[in-house]
């Protein structure tokens, strides 16, 4: 009853957030509207706890996010013995950084999968949506116009920032296509065009002009999403994949450090089929900034600590994922007031829509890639006796070329919820709540209902169990939690 009643406070605490802003950056600039982020829908109308009352309202709206980079910084800040800031830690990140091995769909949509558990204490549970895109062969996709923008500034001479962005693009030029063509701008002070944009078949011309990033100067970044943009859009071919890739430390203290102004210009790209990566590196990160600028930008945020994950990122998950399988996904549950007596999101407080713009096409959703996993937890406390429907999902996307709206859904009844989260529900759904568990309580550890031995107990079991070398780490920095705080 116990373990229950603190496992849903967490899921809670989780979904609602946590207090306080990010950690004081000395060269960061304030985000404008940065306070003023949308309210989720699953909220309004809600109780104390921010749990919905489902006889007054039975949807919750988001769009989709495949984004990890506040799970890779919070790990890296967990490593070398330092607490992440709660700004800085969204649940839904974290879930979204480990394997789902949900069944992909037949096409380029989505395939839906709804699942969830009990908790012990019998009227509670947690419901998971789970949607998938088909992969790909990297060889098959269509070519690609990339444009990397590489921050060289001072800050990017910590070892470990300029130096591992250099060797992930010498290994990624390696795995690109003869179609693909790639152009390069360096930024610091100013921005300068080191490669144009050039064929894969002038490899070693691309090569030169990754020798040539050096650091240097401070962080213009306006100056260099501007070049990035204006390079990306003289070459844009409309039969090919066209995106800019930032890779930085997010920490702008030069040109226009009004957030707004650089969000402005990212968006209006992206609505021109430009789409953006952010990939973070560096011990101090501006991890706001890089997370907006890829929502903004229809595109996705990671973030890098070691030469591993970089290259696991340029050779492996890049070259396959350039291209777009759905613009402007969204997804929509409407769970049923007779069996559902309240709910809780967690995490996508930012990527909260209201019920009426799921079918409202003008309005932004998420870019999802081949092989694209997105889950979603909810937190239920169920009626008394429940039994029937317990709630419907709806992904909603438009095609890349076309614009062209479909749906695909799924949904689950009562009687469909595993008994036991601990004891019968799929290993992957167990890992699922300890990953969202361990985010709450990083974000309010006094408010947490379980202790970090029994959900470090947990994650070591399922290490075991799922023989996943990112579950026997994530135990790892549970246990690493525990010695820090």
């Amino acid at each position: 009853m116990v373990v229950g009643a603190g496992l849903m406070a967490v899921l809670m605490l989780a979904a609602c957030g946590g207090p306080g802003g990010s950690a004081d950056r000395e060269h960061a600039a304030e985000p404008a509207g940065a306070h003023n982020r949308p309210v989720p829908s699953a909220t309004q109308g809600a109780d104390e706890d921010g749990r919905e009352d489902t006889t007054k309202a039975q949807i919750s709206t988001f769009g989709l996010d495949v984004d990890t980079a506040s799970y890779g910084y919070a790990r890296r800040t967990l490593q070398e013995g330092r607490w992440p800031a709660p700004a800085e830690v969204r649940p839904e990140e974290w879930v979204n950084a480990f394997r789902q091995d949900y069944g992909q769909p037949p096409g380029d949509g989505f395939a839906v999968h709804v699942d969830g558990a009990k908790l012990p204490s019998g009227d509670e549970a947690v419901m998971r949506v789970g949607l998938q895109t088909r992969g790909t062969d990297a060889a098959q996709r269509r070519p690609s116009n990339l444009t990397f923008v590489v921050d060289v500034s001072g800050s990017m001479g910590e070892p470990g920032r300029l130096d591992l962005v250099k060797s992930a693009l010498d290994k990624l030029l390696d795995q690109l296509a003869p179609g693909d063509q790639v152009s390069i701008v360096a930024f610091s002070d100013e921005a300068t065009v080191l490669a144009s944009m050039t064929p894969l078949t002038a490899r070693e011309e691309l090569r030169s002009a990754v020798d040539e990033l050096a650091v240097d100067g401070g962080t213009n970044l306006e100056s260099g999403m501007v070049a990035g943009y204006e390079e990306a859009s003289k070459a844009f071919r409309t039969a090919a994949t066209n995106r800019v890739i930032l890779l930085s430390d997010g920490l702008a203290n030069q040109g226009s450090t009004e957030w707004q102004d650089i969000l402005d210009r990212v968006k209006e790209h992206a609505a021109k089929r430009v789409t953006l990566l952010t990939v973070g590196v560096g011990r101090d990160y501006g991890d706001e900034l890089m997370e907006q600028l890829a929502d903004n930008g229809d595109g996705m945020a990671v973030y890098v600590s070691s030469q591993e994950e970089a290259d696991k990122i340029f050779t492996t998950q890049l070259p396959a994922t350039i291209e777009l399988r759905a613009r402007d996904a969204k997804a929509q549950v409407v769970f049923n007031p007779s069996v559902v007596e309240s709910f809780q999101l967690v995490g996508y407080e930012n990527r909260a829509l209201s019920a009426e713009e799921f079918r409202d096409d003008t309005r932004d959703g998420g870019e999802i890639g081949p092989g694209h996993s997105v889950t979603a937890l909810y937190a239920l406390k169920l009626k008394p006796g429940a039994r029937g429907q317990l709630a419907q999902a709806t992904v909603r996307w438009q095609d890349p070329d076309t614009r062209a709206a479909s749906e695909e859904s799924a949904s689950l009844r009562a009687s469909d919820l595993a008994g036991s989260v601990w004891e019968e529900a799929p290993v992957r759904l167990q890992v699922d709540v300890v990953v969202a568990a361990f985010a709450g309580y990083m974000r309010d550890k006094k408010a947490f209902g379980l202790d970090l031995s029994t959900l470090g107990e947990h994650a070591s079991r399922l290490a075991t169990d799922s023989e996943d070398p990112m579950v026997a780490e994530l135990a790892t920095l549970i246990e690493k939690a525990r010695s820090v705080g």
